[in-house]
């Protein structure tokens, strides 16, 4: 089933303006990139969900004018921290003891041992490293939608200065990295829908190691 959903789905070029993704599905979708595994279970990147259309209309100027961010129903922003912070990781240490009946000697030497290693590194290579973990989200949104049989567009090309003006993300110590449109594609119009999906081979592909 999911193969042949994976199978199914492409980046859809021309969305139906007039169909919208039903709440369930979205958060659906959600809920599959908060589940997705991040580095020491940080999760150091939020997701922005925008419907409202003036917001959209911004966005997609932002987007050099892909008609994707207006046609589709919800645009997810992936933005990711823009750095590791005491504060941001003991924030981690603090939820996770809440959900694990306590703090224990071995959660704080494994977190202390973290900010040791990522506290004193350029604010450029934490914010690297935490889009990193935001791109396995982004994976896993695709992969959701798909199971939910709507249809995304994952995209890059954005001015990710411009779409954090936009969502105030710098106030909140984000930025953006990486943005998927949900939707439905058109009937009509979309030069990809009929091409035939093409991967490398397996045996071009994988590699195994005995």
């Amino acid at each position: 089933m999911l193969i042949e959903r994976m199978t199914w789905r492409y980046a859809t070029k021309k969305m139906d303006p007039a169909k919208s993704v039903p709440a369930e599905k979205v958060e659906a979708i959600l809920e599959a990139i908060r589940l997705a595994p991040t580095s020491s279970g940080l999760q150091p990147f939020e997701v922005i969900v925008v419907t409202n259309p003036a917001t959209k209309a911004k966005l997609r100027a932002a987007a050099f004018g892909q008609a994707q961010l207006t046609d589709g129903s919800h645009i997810l922003v992936f933005a990711a921290w823009d750095n590791y912070t005491e504060a941001r990781i003991d924030d981690v240490v603090e939820m996770t003891a809440a959900a694990r009946r306590g703090k224990s000697d071995a959660l704080n030497t494994y977190f202390d041992n973290l900010k040791s290693k990522y506290l004193p590194r350029p604010a450029q290579e934490n914010f690297e490293h935490a889009a990193r973990q935001a791109y396995i989200g982004l994976g896993l949104g695709v992969t959701a939608a798909a199971f939910e049989e709507v249809d995304s567009t994952p995209m890059e090309g954005f001015d990710p200065d411009k779409v954090d003006e936009v969502l105030g993300l710098a106030d909140r110590g984000l930025k953006s990295v990486a943005i998927l449109v949900l939707g439905y594609r058109a009937d009509e119009g979309d030069w990809l829908a009929p091409l035939v999906k093409v991967r490398r081979p397996r045996d071009q592909f994988v590699t195994e190691v005995a």
